[in-house]
C-alpha cells in the first residue's frame, strides 16, 4: 500500500528490526534463526554493530558482560535500587531502572575512559607519538586542568582492581587487548609519578579498552556495562523485597546530621504589605 500523502511517512526509519504478521528479522536475520544458533555476547554485538562477530569478539564481549558481577553495596548503583525497592516493593522494574539511572561519569560508565582512549590514539597519529609518550600527555593534560583521570582509581581496591585484571587476562587471550589497552597500562604505570600515588585502572576503564579495541564507540559502552550489572541489580532488588526493611533511612548512627541554621521563625515584618495587610505568626 502507498504511503503517497502521507505527512508522517518516514518519520521513524530504523536499520535494525522489522516485524510483519508472522515474521521478525534482526538486522536481516530471521529472529528464530538467532535464537537458535547465537550465544547471548553475538547477539547482542549483532544487534548494536549491525554484523556479526568474529569468535574473538564474541568471546571479548562475553567477558565484558561477565565482568560487573557485584561488589556489595560501593556500586552506586546498588543502594539506588535498594532504596527504590525498599520505597515500592511492588514494582521491582522501578528499582531496576533507579540503579540504571545511578550510573554516570564517575559511577562506573565506560564512556568517559573511552572517549580518553580514542582521543589519545588519535593523538598519537597525529603527532607522532609513541604509548609512552602519549599516556604522558594526557597524564599532563589531566593535571594542569585538575581534573582526575577516567579509569584509573577505585575507592577499594589501591594496588589492582581484581575484575579489571581478570578481563584484561581474557582479553589477551583473544587478541583484544591492543593499542588502547596498551595505553591505559601506560597510564597506570605513570601515574604514581605524575600524583603521588598509584592509580590501577578499574573495571570501567578495562571495559572501555577491551570494547574500543573490539570495535565499539564510547556512545555504546554505558549501555554495554549496565547490560554487564543488571544481574546485580536483579538479585538486589529481589532480596531488598524479600528480606530488607520498608523504607530504609539513614540514621544518625550512620552519619546521617543536620548541618543548616538551627530552628527559627519567619519574621513578623516578612510579607508586609501583600493582601494590605502584614503577615504575622500567631503565637498561643
Amino acid at each position: 500500500m502507498s504511503n503517497a500523502g502521507n505527512p508522517f511517512d518516514g518519520y521513524w526509519t530504523t536499520k535494525i528490526s522489522s516485524a510483519s504478521k508472522g515474521r521478525v528479522l534482526v538486522r536481516g536475520y530471521p529472529a528464530e534463526e538467532l535464537i537458535e544458533r547465537l550465544k547471548f555476547a553475538e547477539t547482542t554485538y549483532l544487534i548494536i554493530k549491525g554484523e556479526l562477530p568474529t569468535t574473538a569478539q564474541a568471546e571479548a564481549l562475553d567477558a565484558v558482560l561477565r565482568s560487573g558481577l557485584d561488589q556489595q553495596f560501593i556500586s552506586s548503583a546498588v543502594p539506588a535500587a535498594r532504596f527504590a525497592a525498599s520505597a515500592a516493593p511492588e514494582a521491582p522494574a522501578a528499582a531496576i531502572a533507579a540503579g540504571v539511572i545511578a550510573f554516570g561519569s564517575v559511577t562506573g560508565s565506560p564512556a568517559k575512559c573511552g572517549e580518553m582512549l580514542l582521543a589519545g590514539q588519535q593523538m598519537a597519529v597525529a603527532e607522532g607519538l609513541d604509548i609512552s609518550e602519549t599516556a604522558h600527555r594526557i597524564l599532563q593534560q589531566y593535571s594542569d586542568a585538575g581534573q582526575k583521570v577516567p579509569g584509573l582509581g577505585h575507592p577499594m581496591h589501591k594496588q589492582v582492581e581484581p575484575r579489571a585484571q581478570a578481563l584484561r587476562e581474557i582479553a589477551l587471550r583473544h587478541d583484544a587487548w591492543g593499542t588502547s589497552g596498551q595505553l591505559l597500562a601506560a597510564l597506570e604505570s605513570q601515574s604514581e609519578a605524575r600524583f603521588a600515588r598509584h592509580l590501577p585502572f578499574n573495571l570501567a576503564a578495562a571495559v572501555a579498552a577491551v570494547l574500543a579495541e573490539i570495535g565499539f564507540a564510547p556512545i555504546e559502552m554505558t549501555g554495554i556495562a549496565i547490560m554487564g550489572y543488571i544481574p546485580a541489580l536483579i538479585a538486589h532488588t529481589v532480596e531488598e523485597v524479600r528480606e530488607g526493611v520498608p523504607l530504609r533511612i539513614i540514621p544518625d548512627e550512620l552519619g546521617a546530621r543536620y548541618a543548616g541554621p538551627p530552628e527559627r521563625t519567619i519574621p513578623d515584618s516578612f510579607g508586609q504589605g501583600r493582601d494590605g495587610e502584614a503577615k504575622t505568626t500567631t503565637k498561643e
